[in-house]
């Protein structure tokens, strides 16, 4: 074995071109062998090589080997030969055929029998075809063990990736699992499909510990049942990206991924309302701000398709803007659609740039999907958390109706209704003064769409448990009964577009969440689809622990989506329009103006004070966490004399030279 396994290596580093002498070698070896066997079954006795005329071994090994280098058999790589070029093996021997039966025709005496002829033929398919798959055999056995795999769906999808990976060496397909009873028992790429039951049979006898899905024309509901069938057993569950994605050379199939979060929540999709998708957009200059955050990235995705007049992208991240003007230029040329797309830097909170932003380039929708959105960071970070939420939002609603702006989408959060933190009050805060100033005016229409926790968003729990998960734990969980509304990024920008065409002005538009998911439950289904298994009191050997940190400053257990019941249906399932108290104008007017002044005097004690003020559902779980206010109010309560020398970490007094002079 050792010294079989050392010759291919060696015949592996030969140059190429010493490659193809060997094999053409070999081949016209095999030509003269396939001619002699030919006549020894047809005159029952052996004939060797020189018992025939050297004319016509000649035109055989001549026909021969000018068919395979014509077909490209001395240019393939033999250890990812296709089954194409494998027929095609069929053509050169039926063409070697027929010259030698031109010649024999025209040019010999004796004429050579056609059962000779045919035999050839099939001699010479069987050597072309054989011995390249018997390379290909050698090579693949001199990759290290491969890891038994089972894929699930055996269609297309399923045949051509079994296909791709017995070429690619990392993987061994052992069998294929299908729902579909009428395929069970039955052969494709020459192994069987078994029912999602014999998993089981399969993990005992063949090893396998991962399953490939390869069912890109299922429903999210029906993934989620394969996912629910599959997760019992302790398998890593994995997705290989798109066949034409490998063939295309932009992925390869050792590029697996985890299972997608949407295929976790297993809703499923509403078919959208095509009049509401191009109320807002088709035909208009659309901006969207916060272009290069989760949701407004996809905002963009999704409008350019639409068929904008122009898209604006605001961003205050240079990186951000970057990122997602490339890759819409490359959208919007690969799919040959004509969108004119703007690049700007800039903050909503500049009310100058964004009066001449919108002025300019006479903007008619706006999507305000910037923001500061998470809960502990903004709590430690009040000032500018307002400063962002509120007077961002603020600055830009006014610069919009000043411009004559038709319609103006904030993208609000559930975290707005009943807030226990600063991040979901300055949200209803921003609300709020929306509605305000939607009683000044009947020319721009301002609404609100109000939805939870998007998957795989920036700071969203399922990237985060995946690296977890892949670091081999712990994962964190902050409390065993915690619960959150989900979904997907596509589907929320999706639902934010067409609620924005339903607005009347001043409306709250809330989306169905559907069912809330407990953050633990979610935590032990990764686990669990990643072939492992949870490691607690009644698992003690499991592979991964879950952790419980405890709830973060001003964190609930769970959110809400509406203030009341007060709440109709529109004209899409999965969007109600719910009827909320506002306040005056004039009050608003009057919060902002005070709340202005309290940021510019960083007194969060006032700040916050107006907050519960402007928003009466507000119920602080805790003090004030802002991180510069602590120190500042700590800083302003110790003695001088107690100030620490950073390099001794002991306290010491300051020298009178060294205190800073007072002028009088």
């Amino acid at each position: 074995m050792d010294s079989s396994r050392k010759l291919v290596e060696k015949l592996i580093r030969l140059p190429r071109p010493a490659k193809s002498a060997a094999m053409m070698l070999a081949d016209l070896c095999a030509i003269c062998l396939a001619l002699c066997l030919a006549w020894s079954l047809k005159l029952d006795e052996l004939v060797l090589p020189g018992q025939l005329p050297w004319s016509q071994l000649a035109v055989a090994a001549i026909s021969g080997g000018v068919a395979l280098w014509g077909f490209g058999f001395y240019s393939a790589v033999n250890r990812f030969i296709s089954r194409a070029a494998l027929l095609r093996s069929g053509i050169v021997a039926a063409f070697s055929a027929a010259v030698m039966l031109a010649y024999n025709v025209f040019f010999c005496d004796s004429r050579t029998s056609m059962s000779v002829l045919i035999i050839y033929a099939v001699f010479m398919l069987l050597h072309v075809g054989g011995n390249r798959l018997v390379v290909r055999a050698l090579l693949s056995s001199r990759q290290s063990v491969r890891e038994p795999v089972a894929i699930y769906g055996a269609s297309a999808a399923g045949a051509q990736l079994a296909a791709t990976l017995r070429d690619s060496g990392a993987y061994e397909v052992v069998a294929f699992l299908d729902s579909n009873r009428a395929l069970h028992g039955r052969t494709v790429e020459g192994l069987t499909v078994h029912a999602p039951e014999h998993l089981v049979q399969l993990i005992d006898k063949a090893r396998v510990v991962r399953v490939l899905l390869a069912i890109p024309n299922h429903s999210s509901r029906e993934r989620r049942a394969v996912l629910d069938a599959l997760e019992p057993h302790g398998v890593h569950v994995q997705t290989v990206p798109e066949i034409a994605d490998i063939v295309a050379g932009n992925a390869s199939v050792t590029d697996l991924r985890e299972v997608d979060a949407a295929d976790l929540l297993g809703r499923a999709q509403v078919a959208p309302n095509v009049a509401l998708l191009h109320g807002c957009i088709r035909g208009k200059v659309v901006m969207v701000s916060g272009a290069g955050g989760s949701i407004g990235s996809e905002l963009c995705r999704q409008i350019v398709r639409l068929h904008p007049a122009q898209l604006v992208l605001l961003e205050m991240s240079e990186a951000a803007l970057y990122q997602i003007d490339r890759e819409l230029r490359t959208m919007i040329a690969a799919e040959q659609l004509f969108v004119d797309v703007v690049a700007l830097l800039g903050n909503a909170h500049h009310r100058h740039r964004m009066r001449e932003i919108l002025r300019t380039y006479r903007i008619q929708t706006i999507y305000h999907a910037a923001a500061y959105k998470h809960v502990p960071i903004v709590e430690q970070n009040i000032i500018e958390g307002i400063h962002n939420n509120v007077f961002s939002t603020y600055y830009i609603a006014e610069a919009a109706l000043e411009c004559r702006v038709e319609t103006f989408v904030l993208i609000s959060s559930d975290k707005a209704v009943n807030p226990t933190n600063i991040m979901g009050t300055t949200k209803r805060f921003a609300e709020l003064t929306l509605q305000g100033m939607q009683r000044r005016t009947t020319r721009t229409r301002f609404c609100m769409v109000r939805f939870g926790n998007v998957l795989e968003s920036s700071g969203s729990v399922v990237p985060l448990f995946r690296e977890q998960i892949r670091r081999g734990g712990p994962v964190t969980v902050t409390h065993k009964d915690i619960i959150r509304y989900f979904m997907t990024i596509p589907e929320a920008a999706q639902l934010v577009i067409q609620a924005g065409s339903m607005a009347h002005g001043g409306d709250v538009f809330v989306l169905d969440m559907s069912e809330p998911i407990r953050i633990e439950d979610l935590a032990r289904r990764m686990i669990r689809l990643s072939g492992l298994t949870v490691r607690d009191a009644e698992n003690p050997d499991g592979d991964i622990e879950i952790v419980y940190t405890g709830l973060r400053p001003a964190e609930k257990l769970y959110e809400e989506l509406l203030i009341g019941d007060n709440v109709t249906d529109t004209d899409h399932p999965r969007i109600m329009r719910a009827t909320e108290h506002s306040h005056s104008w004039a009050r608003m007017q009057q919060l902002l103006d005070d709340l202005l002044t309290a940021i510019t005097e960083f007194n969060c004690e006032q700040a916050v004070a107006l907050l519960r003020d402007a928003v009466a559902e507000y119920r602080p779980l805790g003090g004030i966490q802002d991180l510069v206010w602590l120190q500042s109010q700590d800083a302003a309560t110790t003695p001088r004399s107690q100030v620490t020398d950073i390099r001794s970490h002991r306290p010491r007094s300051r020298p009178e030279s060294d205190r800073p002079q007072v002028a009088s």
